[in-house]
């Protein structure tokens, strides 16, 4: 695949949600023509009062996005085709495979059709939930199929890298398995362990800390939306649900019975945490953390930040842990395992509560 380029356009975003009206944000930066279309007039007119473009119809097209839910992709994408028979149509949908399969099946020439996903998201949904800087830094897959042209896949690249994004050549059913672990599994763990939380007395949920935000955070995802993601890449999601079912096995086997069990489980944990690369496709490195006390009060966060860029150290990493039970926070600063006791004196001698 040679360099992709930017994208020109003018583009249609067939769909104004999150992912819609973030694609359509991030080209309006860009200086691309967008047009709108929505199901919904008021989404696609949110979208518009929002800089995303204009709901005008244009006369012509070089790319349509369909940004629709999963179910519907495969048959939006076959009328786009038809609609506009000089432009190239891509979708962001996280499955590939399915709507692929049900658009082959409708007989349209799909040539000019390659089918994208953009590695990003949020548990807001929406078109007000969209922003122009969703896609910066993140991996966009691009996923033609054997009846792709060359030029079609080359436009799809350039949307990616006019949106920000990092793009990487996938094969539809390799895609659809490599989301199935690193997205589709971690979101449905996440729900599992969030709907534990349902009848969970009160004083229980007191003592939560940042760790089960972390781990519940994205259970809060729109649950019809996920249902068809969920359902469209049922093969290999029920293959490692099934992994993860042994293992939950293994840990209650281990709970009571003697041997190494439960520890192994634990260590293979650890190990696969440490496959997953750093910041810029770098091997994941260990930061070291300051944690640091942050009052509650309006522009605290912003001075830290400004006391940390004086001190010259670089921060890797940053979480926030908000205290209940008191008006502070405790912000957690990753940075080089060289640079924490740097930071830490630097911080304390501002007045900042730090400490490793």
């Amino acid at each position: 695949m040679s360099r992709a380029t930017v994208l020109r356009g003018p583009v249609l975003v067939v769909g104004c949600g999150l992912l819609g009206t973030s694609v359509a944000l991030a080209l309006v930066r860009a200086g691309v023509d967008v047009h709108l279309r929505d199901r919904s007039d008021e989404h696609a007119r949110i979208a518009a009062s929002l800089g995303a473009g204009t709901t005008d119809r244009p006369t012509e097209v070089e790319l349509v996005v369909v940004a629709v839910p999963p179910d519907a992709v495969g048959d939006v994408v076959v009328d786009a085709l038809a609609e506009w028979p000089d432009a190239v149509v891509t979708d962001v949908a996280s499955v590939k495979a399915a709507p692929l399969g049900r658009a082959e099946a409708s007989g349209a020439d799909l040539s000019r059709y390659v089918g994208g996903h953009p590695m990003a998201g949020s548990e807001r949904s929406g078109p007000g939930a969209g922003t122009a800087d969703l896609f910066l830094g993140r991996v966009w897959a691009v996923t033609p199929h054997p009846a792709s042209r060359h030029r079609a896949t080359e436009t799809v690249f350039e949307l990616a890298v006019t949106c920000g994004a990092s793009a990487v050549l996938m094969d539809p059913a390799d895609h659809d398995a490599a989301v199935a672990r690193v997205s589709h599994l971690p979101h449905l763990l996440s729900v599992v362990t969030a709907a534990q939380l349902g009848d969970a007395p009160a004083e229980h949920l007191a003592l939560a800390g940042q760790g089960l935000r972390d781990v519940t955070r994205i259970a809060e995802s729109d649950p019809a939306l996920w249902t068809q993601i969920v359902r469209g890449n049922a093969g290999p999601i029920a293959s490692l649900l099934t992994a993860v079912r042994d293992d939950i096995d293994r840990l209650i086997d281990g709970l009571s019975a003697p041997g190494d069990a439960l520890t192994q489980v634990l260590d293979r944990g650890r190990a696969g945490t440490s496959r997953l690369p750093g910041k810029h496709g770098a091997p994941e490195r260990v930061d070291a953390t300051v944690y640091v006390q942050v009052p509650d009060r309006p522009g605290e966060l912003a001075r830290l930040f400004v006391d940390a860029e004086e001190s010259g150290v670089n921060i890797e990493d940053l979480r926030i842990d908000h205290d209940v039970a008191r008006p502070v926070g405790v912000v957690e600063v990753g940075v080089r395992p060289d640079s924490a006791d740097v930071l830490v004196a630097s911080l304390s001698a501002k007045g900042w509560s730090a400490h490793r």
